[in-house]
């Protein structure tokens, strides 16, 4: 992994080899960075403010080898990605003003992408993990995934029927809470239906009504209109006088008729008046229709007005969006009409809720039987796994020199008289069933066992929580762990066995733990040091590989603060040799032999 300007680090390259890496260093070297960079790749949150002062980005890359069948390398190959001589290459790269870009497998690709590998590529367990295990829905949550599909399959089940018991009880509550003023709306709609029906209004009424009253009351002037047009058409029987405008198209028509022959040119045109005179004689022959049809009949008229006044009444109501309460009308009476339309369906849901609170009130009793048997069964479920997880974790502790103590995991409910039935009670039920989770520790035989928050020391808590991790890490089918200071709080002796207990673990799978114990450091197969120094104006970190003298240089400043003590170096090879001993391992040349 290539680290470049992020937070104290300048540029620093680090190689995590197979087996267990120690990574330490003095307080505000930057061992958080090498954590961060990782959880970057693993697609983190990205922060700004990680980028190195004075850097316009920071960039990490890294080289993760694993076999072309996992999980992770399809995923990566779906997404486009290449592997690189059965490496994938991931990076990710973090702006100052807050952009983030990753690219896998020389691909381009959203960040969340790195996110749904990370579970199949390292899992990491730090003290924030620690201090959530606290608390008992944490508790049950880690329970739950060491069960596997025995919690996983009957609680999925169980989810999908809680959340419709909810919408259920949810709809229940509406109706029947609000019946009055469910009540009060039906009659409204059904008032409004009532008198829209007595009106029984036609599509596209008003506007017809309104151009018939419009003509109506200019019947005078449209029929005299109409007969004057007709007699410039058409002429006046009366004056034998008169020019009509068909005599003189008539006329035009024969001047043209008797020279056609000599043109084609004024044949056209002969033809074109022919058909003018045609069309004055039909539009004249209408107009005469029209004034003869044309009555000025007030007694229509007054039937014309009323009708409109009806249906401009149901428009305000009904047609307006200030008179609609089910919705926006178009302000006509196709807006009426939409109104009833949709008010009629409503009024038909309104006045079939005693058939829906019956069939609802039947189907949340079904739901309620239903938990109540899934949340048996994940009953059932949990208490056979926390016997298994409670003896793998009290059989770890004993390797992490708390031999006498005793973790068991109480799994209860709690009586709710609303609640469902298990086992002959009614008890409380949430989203996760009806059991609560409680991790307890008998630290030496006879002690009461107590809920870990109250009844282990920080020594113990740490060496418990580490022990959870250890297990949790065991049973996950994931190549990469990284421990992240996860050993704070024990020293001694205790310190060496979770040395010791971690190199176990390094030899199914690759361990990386960031720690300041050099009891820790010691069992590790490489040992990085992450190192500052200060030039008077910039401060630069490296990563850096500690063999033979270096390393022992590397642990006695970790056990007495002195690199160059004579005291501390024979702590340290007397350390690394012990280390060694317990791994089965050749000692490193100059670690356990002279001094210096």
């Amino acid at each position: 992994m290539r680290i470049r300007s992020l937070g104290v680090i300048d540029d620093a390259v680090v190689e995590l080899s197979p087996g267990f890496t120690a990574v330490t260093g003095e307080t505000g070297a930057g061992k958080t960075m090498v954590v961060t960079s990782l959880g970057l790749l693993l697609g983190g949150r990205a922060d700004a403010g990680l980028v190195r002062i004075g850097s316009k980005a920071a960039v990490v890359e890294g080289r993760i080898v694993l076999p072309p069948d996992t999980p992770a390398a399809r995923r990566a190959e779906e997404a486009g990605a290449e592997l690189d001589d059965g490496a994938l290459l991931i990076s990710r790269t973090l702006s100052a003003e807050g952009r983030s870009r990753a690219h896998l497998g020389g691909r381009s690709v959203p960040v969340g992408l790195l996110g749904e590998l990370a579970s199949d590529l390292v899992a990491v367990h730090g003290q924030t993990d620690q201090q959530g295990l606290l608390r008992p829905a944490r508790q049950r949550q880690a329970l739950d995934r060491y069960a596997g599909y025995a919690v996983a399959g009957p609680l999925g089940e169980y989810t999908v029927a809680y959340q419709r018991l909810r919408t259920v009880a949810a709809e229940l509550e509406e109706l029947t809470t609000r019946a009055r003023e469910r009540a009060a709306e039906a009659d409204r709609l059904r008032f409004g239906l009532e008198e829209i029906a007595a009106a029984e209004p036609q599509p596209g009424e008003d506007a017809e009504l309104a151009a018939e009253a419009e003509r109506l009351r200019h019947a005078e002037a449209l029929a005299t209109a109409a007969t004057a047009a007709h007699g410039a058409l058409a002429g006046n029987p009366e004056d034998l006088e008169a020019v009509d405008a068909g005599a003189l198209v008539a006329g035009a028509h024969r001047a043209l008729e008797a020279v056609r022959s000599h043109d084609p040119a004024l044949a056209a045109l002969a033809d074109r008046i022919g058909e003018i005179g045609i069309l004055l004689t039909d539009v004249a022959g209408e107009l005469a229709g029209y004034a003869g049809d044309l009555d000025a009949d007030p007694l229509r008229l007054a039937a014309v007005e009323e009708r409109r006044s009806v249906l401009t009444h149901l428009v305000r109501k009904y047609g307006t969006e200030d008179g609609d309460p089910a919705g926006p009308g178009g302000g006509d009476i196709a807006g009426v009409l939409a109104w009833a339309e949709r008010s009629a369906a409503r009024l038909a849901e309104l006045e079939g809720d005693d058939d829906r609170i019956g069939g609802l009130a039947a189907e949340r009793d079904e739901l309620r039987v239903q938990l109540s048997e899934l949340a048996r069964t994940l009953t059932d479920a949990r208490t056979e796994a926390a016997k298994r997880l409670a003896d793998a974790v009290t059989t770890e502790l004993a390797q992490l020199a708390m031999p006498h103590a005793r973790v068991s995991i109480d799994i209860r409910q709690t009586d709710d008289p609303d609640g469902i039935e298990v086992d002959g009670r009614t008890v409380a039920f949430g989203p996760t069933g009806a059991d609560e989770v409680e991790l307890l520790l008998a630290p030496h035989p006879g002690a009461p066992a107590r809920p870990i928050a109250k009844g282990a020391s920080g020594g113990e808590l740490s060496r418990v929580m580490l022990a959870v991790e250890v297990v949790f890490a065991g049973a996950s089918p994931v190549p990469t762990y990284l421990f992240d200071e996860v050993d704070a709080g024990v020293g001694g002796k205790a310190a060496v066995e979770v040395g010791r207990r971690l190199a176990r673990l390094a030899r199914s799978a690759q361990v990386v733990v960031v720690t300041h114990l050099p009891q820790v450091a010691a069992f590790a197969d490489r040992h990085l040091v992450v190192e500052k120094t200060h030039d008077g104006s910039v401060t630069r970190s490296g990563v850096q590989a500690m063999e033979g003298e270096d390393r022992v240089r590397e642990l006695s400043r970790m056990l007495a603060g002195q690199e160059d003590s004579e005291l501390a170096r024979a702590h340290a090879e007397e350390l690394l040799a012990a280390a060694r001993a317990a791994a089965g391992g050749p000692e490193e040349p100059g670690e356990a032999g002279e001094p210096g």
